[in-house]
C-alpha cells in the first residue's frame, strides 16, 4: 500500500528527481545489507532541500524475496514525489521517505555507503548527499514475523464481508439507500456497525465461471492503492449475491461540478489538481502496479472526488485476463462513446494508450465545463461541433482562450498561456495513431512543472474521419461494444 502526504515540494521537479532516485538506491542495496535495513539522505538540486529515506524488509525473507517485496513497496510509492512525504507497506517490507529527517544518525563498524553496495557487479550508481546505513536489531525485531511488520496484513487481499452485515448496513437493500445504478448492478449506501459509511455494489453476475473468477480478481484488484483510485475495501462472496464494499465519497462525481448541479465552483487551481490527481492514477494502474491495468472508461462521472476535492478513479470494476495471452489487464466495461478512443471503438484494439485518449476528452471537459457529447455551433457558422471537433479547429486557429470555461478565466491561479499548455497536452493525448499519445507517465512528468513547455505540438492525423466513423456508426447500428458501458459510479455520489 502506498500513502503519501499532501504538500508538494517547493521545488516539484528537482523533488521528484532526488527522492525517486535515492528510492532506487534503497530498493537495490537494502537486501545486501547485513538485516535488510538501510537508511539514507540525499540533497535536491537547486537548494531544494534534502530527501530522507528508509527501507526495511523482515529478516524471516530470503535476500531475493526481500527484494522483489521491495519493488512492489517502491511500486506503490514511486508516485508520491514530488509530495514531500510517503510511505509504502508490502507483505514483509517497507518504505518511507520525507523532506524532514525522522531517524537519528550515527556510525558503527557495520555502516556502509550503499553507494559501494549498489555499484557492485560493475554497475556504479551516483550517490549525491551523504548516505548513512546502519545496523539494527533487537530481541523485538528477532521475533517478529512477516504480519507483525506495521499495516502488512493490509496487502493480504480484500476484507471478507459478512452478507448479514452488508444487508444490514443498507436496510436490507431498500430504495432509500440505493444510489445509483451501474453496469454490473446497484449500489447502495451502508452504514456499517462501527459507524463507518460505505458503497456498496451489488453484483449482477450469475454464471458459475463469474463467480469462479470472483475470488481471484477481486483480491487482485483490493492490491491496487493509490491516493487517486477509489479504494475496494473488501467483499462478500457467502450470499445469494456477490457484494463489493468502496470507500463512499461524499462529494461524488467530477460531472456533477462541471456541468451539473455544482457547475461553477471549481477554480483553476482545483481543476489543474483533479487533471494532475487523474494523470497520476492513470500512470499507476499503467506502469507502477506489477500488472498493468486499463480503466477503458475514463470519463467525469468516474472520477470522484473526496472531501478535499482530491480526485479517485472509480469503476474500473472487476478485471479479467486479456486474450491470446497478453500481459495486460482490462475492466468488463468496454468504454463510452465520447471518450472511446477511435481504435478501440472501430477495430477493437486495446492499448494503455486507450486510457490516454480518454484523459484527453476529460481534460478538455474539464477546461472548458461542457459535456463532450453535446455539440455547439461557433459564432457565426451554421456548423455544430463537438467538444474535440471545436477544440482541434481553435487550436490550430491558435485561439485555445476561446475554449476555456468563462468561470475560469477570473479564478485564483488562471492564466490564458497555462490553460494554453493545458488544452494543447489534452489533444496530444488525443492523437491518432496511438502511438503518437504520450504515455500517462509522461503526462505526469509534463504536468510536474507547471512551467515546461511542450516539446511536442499535437497533430491531428486521422482524427476526424475516425471520430466522425464512430459518431456514424453509432447513430445507426448501436454497439454494445460502446453502449453497455454507460452506467458509471455517479451512484456512489450520493445523490
Amino acid at each position: 500500500m502506498g500513502i503519501c502526504g499532501n504538500d508538494t515540494a517547493a521545488l516539484p521537479t528537482a523533488f521528484q528527481t532526488a527522492a525517486q532516485g535515492l528510492l532506487m538506491d534503497l530498493e537495490t542495496a537494502t537486501p545486501r545489507i547485513n538485516g535488510y535495513f538501510a537508511a539514507a539522505t540525499r540533497a535536491v538540486s537547486g537548494g531544494g532541500g534534502t530527501v530522507y529515506a528508509v527501507a526495511q524488509c523482515s529478516q524471516s525473507v530470503s535476500e531475493s524475496g526481500c527484494l522483489g517485496c521491495l519493488q512492489v513497496a517502491y511500486g506503490n510509492i514511486q508516485s508520491c514525489p514530488p509530495e514531500t512525504d510517503g510511505r509504502a507497506v508490502d507483505a514483509g517490507c517497507f518504505f518511507r521517505y520525507s523532506d524532514t529527517a525522522f531517524f537519528g544518525g550515527g556510525s558503527s563498524n557495520k555502516d556502509a555507503i550503499i553507494g559501494g553496495i549498489v555499484g557492485g557487479g560493475g554497475c556504479l550508481l551516483l550517490i549525491v548527499g551523504v548516505l548513512i546505513l546502519w545496523y539494527h536489531r533487537s530481541t523485538k525485531a528477532k521475533a517478529a514475523s512477516r504480519g507483525e511488520i506495521i499495516g502488512a496484513s493490509e496487502l493480504q487481499g480484500p476484507k471478507t464481508f459478512s452478507y448479514k452485515d452488508l444487508k444490514s448496513a443498507t436496510n436490507n437493500f431498500s430504495n432509500e439507500t440505493k444510489l445509483g445504478e451501474g453496469g454490473f448492478g446497484d449500489v447502495y449506501k451502508g452504514t456499517l456497525k462501527n459507524g463507518n459509511i460505505v458503497a456498496v455494489k451489488k453484483l449482477v453476475m450469475g454464471t458459475s465461471t463469474a463467480k469462479a473468477d470472483f475470488a481471484t480478481e477481486v483480491r487482485l484488484i483490493s492490491n491496487v492503492h493509490h491516493r487517486n483510485i477509489l479504494r475496494l475495501l473488501g467483499c462478500s462472496s457467502k450470499g445469494p449475491d456477490l457484494l463489493l464494499v468502496y470507500d463512499y465519497m461524499a462529494n461524488g462525481s467530477l460531472d456533477k461540478f462541471l456541468y451539473g448541479e455544482m457547475r461553477g465552483t471549481l477554480n483553476w487551481n482545483q481543476r489543474f489538481n483533479i487533471i494532475f490527481g487523474t494523470a497520476r492514477g492513470l500512470a499507476y494502474l499503467h506502469d507502477q502496479f506489477h500488472v498493468t491495468i486499463i480503466h477503458r472508461d475514463i470519463k467525469c462521472s468516474n472520477i470522484l472526488l473526496d472531501h478535499e476535492l482530491q480526485p479517485k478513479i472509480a469503476d474500473f470494476g472487476l478485471a479479467r485476463l486479456l486474450p491470446e495471452g497478453q500481459s495486460h489487464l482490462s475492466t468488463k466495461f468496454a468504454g463510452t462513446l465520447g471518450y472511446t478512443a477511435p481504435e478501440y471503438a472501430i477495430h477493437g484494439q486495446l492499448t494503455e494508450k486507450v486510457d490516454t485518449y480518454s484523459f484527453g476528452i476529460v481534460v478538455l471537459e474539464i477546461i472548458s465545463g461542457r459535456k463532450c457529447s453535446e455539440t455547439q455551433t461557433v459564432e457565426d457558422e451554421p456548423v455544430s461541433e463537438y467538444l474535440l471537433e471545436q477544440a482541434w479547429k481553435l487550436y490550430e486557429n491558435d485561439l485555445h482562450s476561446k475554449l476555456v470555461d468563462e468561470i475560469l478565466v477570473v479564478s485564483d491561479g488562471y492564466t490564458e498561456e497555462a490553460a494554453k499548455k493545458i488544452i494543447e497536452l489534452a489533444l496530444m493525448c488525443t492523437q491518432t495513431p496511438a502511438s503518437s499519445r504520450p504515455s500517462m507517465s509522461e503526462v505526469v512528468m509534463l504536468l510536474s512543472d507547471r512551467s515546461i513547455d511542450l516539446i511536442m505540438r499535437p497533430g491531428r492525423h486521422a482524427f476526424m474521419d475516425n471520430y466522425k466513423k464512430i459518431r456514424n456508426d453509432a447513430s445507426t447500428t448501436p454497439d454494445s461494444s460502446t453502449s453497455n458501458a454507460t452506467a458509471s459510479f455517479t451512484e456512489f455520489t450520493g445523490r
